[in-house]
């Protein structure tokens, strides 16, 4: 009924929603000591996992793969930043600007061409960006930009995961966010430290298993399936942000800021069915 490639999304769309609601459970710890707890976990499930499978751990491509290990670093710590600070439905609303900035970011990196209604489509995504800042009070500029930030590293990670295709094993992939990672969140950490105290450290470790298992779902998902047929799958993410969101942290919004998070997501989801649509175009032969 389902390809692999969707049903590897959707798998990861729903193991992302429930690690944003565990870090969503810890507002005393940084954000940079929670990625620390991550890219713990990251590294040892994923080289062990690689020596178990005899999979060379460093790859063959490790320019563009220390590249999408440092995006993603970027894009992680700035999103779980805003996670800790404003409502769920926001920060991951911010986050889905990530296809946008694939999108754009793609023209330089495998060469997509972008049309003219695109870019209307863009206008409309980062129009509902300033509503929800501008209708919101809990949603700061320092935390819209510290969103919109994550979604544009986000989309250089996908674009390497892109330019990479299938001639790197998924763990591979994985591995280098916590080789990158961990030099930079470890000194951050030790110098500002935060004990973690009774379930915190539950939490944190839930994180970092989750998160493993999530990014695995989500490469696996990007390299067998073509991007355009998975990332609309991904929005759904939304609805589980709204409704953990409301049920468990009591948020809720204004009708303005409901239509700035609708303005968004149908930028991103038109340029998904627009790039669909042309693409089954031009795969008919004349």
């Amino acid at each position: 009924m389902f390809s692999k490639g969707v049903i590897y999304m959707m798998l990861a769309t729903f193991v992302f929603a429930v690690m944003n609601v565990l870090v969503k459970y810890l507002p005393n710890i940084p954000a940079i000591e929670i990625i620390l707890f991550r890219s713990i976990v990251s590294f040892f499930m994923s080289g062990v996992t690689l020596r178990i499978k005899k999979v060379p751990l460093l790859g063959n491509n490790r320019k563009v793969l220390l590249i999408r290990g440092l995006a993603g670093a970027l894009a992680l710590m700035m999103f779980f930043t805003t996670l800790q600070e404003i409502p769920l439905a926001s920060a991951v609303t911010l986050m889905f600007l990530g296809p946008i900035f694939t999108t754009l970011i793609g023209i330089w990196v495998v060469g997509e061409k972008v049309s003219p209604i695109q870019w209307l489509f863009f206008a409309l995504s980062f129009a509902g960006i300033v509503m929800i800042k501008g209708f919101d009070p809990r949603v700061s500029p320092f935390m819209a930009l510290l969103g919109v930030g994550a979604a544009f590293f986000s989309g250089v990670a996908y674009n390497m995961i892109r330019k990479l295709k299938t001639s790197e094993h998924p763990l591979v992939i994985i591995f280098y966010f916590p080789l990158v990672t961990l030099p930079i969140v470890g000194v951050y950490s030790a110098l500002h430290w935060v004990q973690p105290e009774g379930i915190e450290w539950l939490l944190l470790l839930g994180v970092g298993v989750l998160t493993q298992i999530a990014q695995y779902f989500l490469t696996v998902a990007y390299q067998s399936e073509e991007l355009s047929k998975v990332s609309n799958i991904n929005f759904i993410g939304i609805i589980y942000a709204l409704g953990f969101g409301f049920f468990l942290f009591d948020e809720t919004f204004n009708v303005l800021t409901y239509l700035g998070m609708t303005a968004v997501m149908a930028g991103v989801v038109l340029n998904v069915i627009f790039k669909s649509k042309k693409k089954n175009h031009e795969a008919v032969p004349n």
